[in-house]
């Protein structure tokens, strides 16, 4: 039995050690609860989505988009109305798949190692474990469902229209977002933000206010998880093709004049490896757009022969142009968190409630989960990432935890990393490096959000959720020697909280950066240096927006697609 299997099934453990990897297990899933995955009760009836085996060797299309995700789908659905679009999937469809339309058992999915996963695990260079989205609808299929605009500020600094964005959020939360129903956890810990100094309180709202709010939720009042896919409610049936398990080789190219390479089609495989070409109709303004998310975004470029031309030429990709920013400006907001076991149950939630400082650093909460024991599989050493297991072996054995976990994120970390290729696989991830706490003032952000969990945690309103004989010291001490991640551990990383940050350090799956608007594409998205060809989603991004980047994302989709360049 290979090591993997035997944590997935783990053998008789004394009580403590049972406890540890009970609490390991919030630790674990409460970083992944910060996006959102996909929804359903009743599957939509969409005629146009079909496996990428069943679709043609060959075809023509006014618009490709590589990437059906978060972006990719609103994207699809409007320019549809007006434009022959086709969109290639590398994951599969999130309908009929309990495990991402449910609340109670969302998690399931981070257990799944598997190929056809809608998850896709990798651990950065940095040590952290961390993960991709596989799957229609992309990451708002995988999350914790909180939805929260960008601020006015973030708007602005994008440069985006304030009338057009409001009206594209509205048109997405129409449909995917709603007012989430506080259990006695979230209202403890919304009265706790407050009398901890996270003022003033804003109520219920999509708005991205300093203080303490009730944000918004992509899964009902049922616990249906609503998402991006859901949007290609909006699409002409007519218009659009979307291929499932469509995995893009390459953009093709050819020669645009004015000595500028043009974008021509792309090459994909299907799940049983036949080739397929999809070409642009020689028409004006058509194009291919590039939506695989802030790691499948860049990795596709480089693999195109647009990237750093050292580095595509070390692999022995044809360079098509020499683009070095191409996979520079990587950055993840990481995650500090404090475990909280609580003495009586508390119910299984999402995020609802969140903190919002005006130093830079949120506050969120996570509950009573069912966790899945596949999750203690979270740690592989080395750095290398984890063997796949199957999601037979690792939804067998299931441990309730008791409780819930308080985290912050830094809003706007300073550090910076890249990206680069490890091979020519566009299945396999490639290498990122975010360099987590190299800058010292990120540093400092996150001791002042821990410090305010802190004050959070010893509130009257938490104290029923928390045992009297433990201390915030004890749970601090708890917590260092519950969390999975690869990073060197010091002796001090449960007394330090400046060490308790850099050792302990998780994420929160808001990663973004590698074609970064003024870098690599332009205002209105184009790649520089390159004709009919965009690039639209997270990756083009210098900060995460909002306390969770979901909605903006979904919205970037919509409205982008509404600017004047994409009208002919």
């Amino acid at each position: 039995m290979d090591p993997w299997t035997q944590i997935l099934l783990p053998p008789k453990l004394e009580i403590m050690e049972l406890a540890r990897q009970r609490f390991l297990f919030a630790a674990s899933v409460f970083v992944l609860c910060f996006h959102s995955f996909c929804h359903a009760e009743k599957p939509p009836s969409y005629t146009f989505v079909k496996h990428a085996a069943d679709g043609p060797t060959v075809s023509y299309h006014d618009y490709i988009i590589v990437g059906g995700g978060t972006a990719g789908c609103p994207l699809a659905a409007t320019l549809s109305r007006s434009f022959d679009v086709l969109v290639l999937e590398r994951g599969g469809s999130p309908y009929g798949n309990s495990n991402i339309s449910n609340l109670a058992t969302f998690v399931r999915n981070l257990a799944d190692l598997t190929p056809t996963s809608p998850t896709q695990r990798f651990v950065s260079e940095d040590g952290v474990i961390n993960a991709r989205a596989r799957v229609l609808g992309g990451g708002t299929c995988i999350n914790a469902g909180f939805y929260s605009r960008a601020s006015a500020q973030e708007v602005r600094e994008m440069g985006w229209d304030v009338e057009l964005v409001n009206r594209s959020y509205g048109w997405v939360e129409e449909e995917v977002a709603s007012e989430p129903q506080l259990i006695q956890w979230t209202s403890a810990l919304k009265e706790g933000l407050l009398h901890a100094g996270v003022t003033p309180y804003n109520g219920f709202t999509y708005d991205h206010l300093y203080g303490t709010k009730i944000g918004g939720t992509t899964f009902d009042r049922d616990g249906h998880r609503h998402t991006a896919a859901d949007l290609l409610k909006y699409a002409d049936p007519n218009r659009l093709t979307v291929l499932l398990r469509a995995t893009a080789q390459r953009i093709l190219f050819r020669d645009g004049g004015r000595q500028r390479p043009r974008a021509s089609g792309v090459v994909y495989k299907d799940e049983k490896g036949n080739v397929h070409e999809a070409y642009l109709k020689d028409c004006p303004g058509s194009e291919v757009i590039v939506s695989a998310g802030a790691l499948g975004s860049p990795q596709l470029l480089m693999l195109s022969g647009v990237g750093p031309a050292d580095h595509l030429g070390s692999l022995g990709i044809e360079v098509v142009l020499d683009q070095p920013m191409v996979g520079q400006g990587m950055s993840d907001n990481p995650m500090s968190l404090i475990v909280i076991p609580s003495p009586q149950p508390v119910e299984i939630t999402s995020v609802q409630v969140v903190g919002i400082a005006p130093s830079g650093y949120y506050v969120e909460s996570l509950t009573g989960l069912n966790l899945v024991a596949a999750l203690l599989g979270a740690s592989s050493g080395g750095g290398a990432e984890p063997s796949r297991a199957s999601s037979e072996q690792g939804n067998e054995e299931i441990y309730p935890f008791q409780g819930g976990v308080i985290g912050e994120k830094l809003a706007r970390p300073l550090s910076r990393g890249h990206l680069l290729l490890k091979n020519l696989n566009p299945e396999d991830n490639p290498a990122v490096t975010f360099n987590y706490f190299v800058e010292p003032e990120d540093v400092r952000t996150c001791v002042e959000g821990m410090e305010t969990i802190k004050r959070v945690i010893e509130t009257k309103e938490m104290s029923e959720f928390r045992n009297s004989n433990q201390s915030v010291e004890d749970l601090i001490t708890l917590s260092a020697s519950l969390i999975v991640n690869n990073r060197t551990r010091h002796d001090d990383d449960s007394t330090s909280l400046e060490q308790y940050c850099k050792d302990l350090t998780l994420t929160i799956w808001h990663y973004h950066g590698g074609c970064q608007v003024g870098q690599v594409v332009d205002h209105d998205y184009r790649v520089l240096g390159v004709d009919a060809l965009r690039v639209i989603d997270g990756s083009t991004f210098t900060f995460s927006p909002g306390t969770n980047p979901q909605a903006t994302v979904m919205m970037l989709g919509r409205q982008v697609t509404l600017f004047s360049s994409f009208i002919r």
